[in-house]
C-alpha cells in the first residue's frame, strides 16, 4: 500500500516549470462547473419561475440570510464570494468521488492559498477602513509587549485556517485506505484459507450455515442475531468455496480467450445483470420476477466465473470503506466546507465593521 501526493501530468516549461497536477485539473473542472452552472441558472429569468429557478433562489436567500446574519447587514455584498468559497470547497470534495478526480481539498496548497486570500482581503479591508497607521497600532494592543504574539497570531491564523480544512479531508482519505487495506489482506487470508480447502469443508460449511440461518430455532432476540449472522458467514463461505471449485474446472479456460472476445463476453454479462435487476425489481408479474432473478443470478455467476475467480475478490473490503468513504467525503466535505465559510466571514466582519464604528 501506498498513500501519495497528487500526481503530475506534465510540467509546462515556464517559469522555471509550471506543473500541472491532479488538485489543478480538479480546481479548473470545479471553476468550469461553477462558471456553467451559474450562466445555466442565471439565464431566462422569469416572474413566474419554474422548479429550477425556484431552488436557484431559495438557495441565494439561504446563503444571503447566513452572510447577513454573520457579518451583519453592511457586509451582504460579500455573498458571491462566500457562496464561490463554499461551492467549490464543497465541489472540490465530492469530486474527489468520483475515481477519476483527485479532491482538490486533500491537497494542502488549495486550502492554504484560499487561507492567504482570506488574510489579504482581511488586511486590506483594515487598512481601508482604518488607515495604515491605526492597523499598524493594532498590532501592539492591549500592550505593546503583546506585538510578537499578535503578529504570530495574525500569521497562524491563515495556518489554522488552511490545516483545519486541509487535515480533516486528507486525513479521512487516509484513514478509508488504511482500513481498506487492512480489510483486503483478511479477506485475502481467509478466501484463500476457503479455496484451498477440500470440498467437504465447503460441503460442512453450508450445511453449517444452512442449520444455523433456517433450521435452528432460538427464541432469545439478541442471541439469534448472532446465530444467524454466523450462519449467513458460513453459508456465504461454503457458496463461495463450492463456486470456486466450479470455477477450476470451467471459469479458467476464458482467461486465455483474446481480449476482445474476453471484453465482450464481460459487457453481455453485465447489461444481462442489469436486465434481470430491472425484471426483479421493477415488475409486480410472478413470472417476470423469477426470470429476472434467474438472469441476474447467471449473469453475476458468469461474471464470476471468466473473472479471476470468486476468492480473488476482496469481500471484507465491501460496505465499510464505502460507508466511511461516504461520511469523511460527503458529510465532513459539507461540514468543513460550512466551518471554512464561517470562519471567512467572521474574520472578513471583523476587518469589516459597521459603517458606525468607523465613522464612513
Amino acid at each position: 500500500m501506498s498513500i501519495n501526493g497528487p500526481k503530475i501530468y506534465f510540467t509546462i516549461p515556464i517559469f522555471g516549470g509550471i506543473a500541472i497536477t491532479q488538485t489543478l485539473v480538479t480546481s479548473f473542472v470545479v471553476t468550469l462547473i461553477l462558471c456553467i452552472g451559474g450562466i445555466l441558472l442565471g439565464r431566462k429569468l422569469t416572474k413566474r419561475p419554474g422548479r429550477v429557478q425556484v431552488l436557484t433562489e431559495k438557495a441565494v436567500t439561504v446563503i444571503t440570510d447566513m452572510v447577513r446574519e454573520a457579518m451583519g447587514d453592511h457586509n451582504v455584498r460579500w455573498t458571491p464570494f462566500i457562496a464561490t468559497l463554499f461551492l467549490s470547497s464543497l465541489l472540490g470534495t465530492f469530486l474527489g468521488m468520483t475515481g477519476i478526480f483527485r479532491s482538490s481539498t486533500a491537497d494542502i496548497s488549495t486550502t492554504i492559498t484560499w487561507a492567504v486570500l482570506v488574510s489579504f482581503i482581511c488586511w486590506y479591508q483594515s487598512i481601508k477602513n482604518s488607515g495604515f497607521k491605526a492597523w499598524l497600532k493594532g498590532f501592539t494592543e492591549p500592550i505593546a509587549i503583546m506585538t510578537p504574539m499578535n503578529i504570530v497570531s495574525e500569521i497562524a491564523q491563515p495556518v489554522s485556517l488552511a490545516f483545519r480544512h486541509f487535515g480533516n479531508i486528507a486525513g479521512g482519505g487516509v484513514i478509508t485506505s488504511l482500513i481498506y487495506w487492512a480489510l483486503s489482506g483478511a479477506s485475502a487470508g481467509l478466501l484463500r484459507l476457503i479455496g484451498t480447502s477440500s470440498v467437504a469443508v465447503t460441503a460442512v460449511l453450508i450445511v453449517l450455515g444452512v442449520l444455523l440461518t433456517f433450521v435452528l430455532k432460538v427464541k432469545n432476540g439478541k442471541v439469534r442475531i448472532v446465530v444467524r449472522f454466523f450462519g449467513a458467514m458460513a453459508l456465504g463461505l461454503g457458496i463461495l468455496g463450492l463456486l470456486n471449485w466450479l470455477w477450476g474446472l470451467t471459469g479458467r479456460a476464458y482467461p486465455q480467450l483474446s481480449t476482445g472476445v474476453y471484453t465482450a463476453m464481460i459487457a453481455a454479462a453485465f447489461v444481462a445483470l442489469l436486465a434481470g435487476l430491472f425484471l426483479l425489481l421493477r415488475h409486480k408479474n410472478r413470472l417476470q420476477r423469477i426470470l429476472g432473478g434467474v438472469i441476474f443470478a447467471v449473469s453475476l455467476l458468469t461474471i464470476i466465473f471468466i473473472s479471476d475467480g470468486p476468492l480473488n475478490v476482496p469481500l471484507l473490503t465491501l460496505g465499510l470503506p464505502g460507508v466511511l468513504s461516504l461520511y469523511f467525503d460527503v458529510f465532513s466535505g459539507v461540514i468543513q466546507a460550512f466551518v471554512f465559510s464561517l470562519l471567512t466571514m467572521i474574520y472578513i466582519s471583523g476587518a469589516c465593521p459597521p459603517p458606525e464604528e468607523t465613522g464612513k
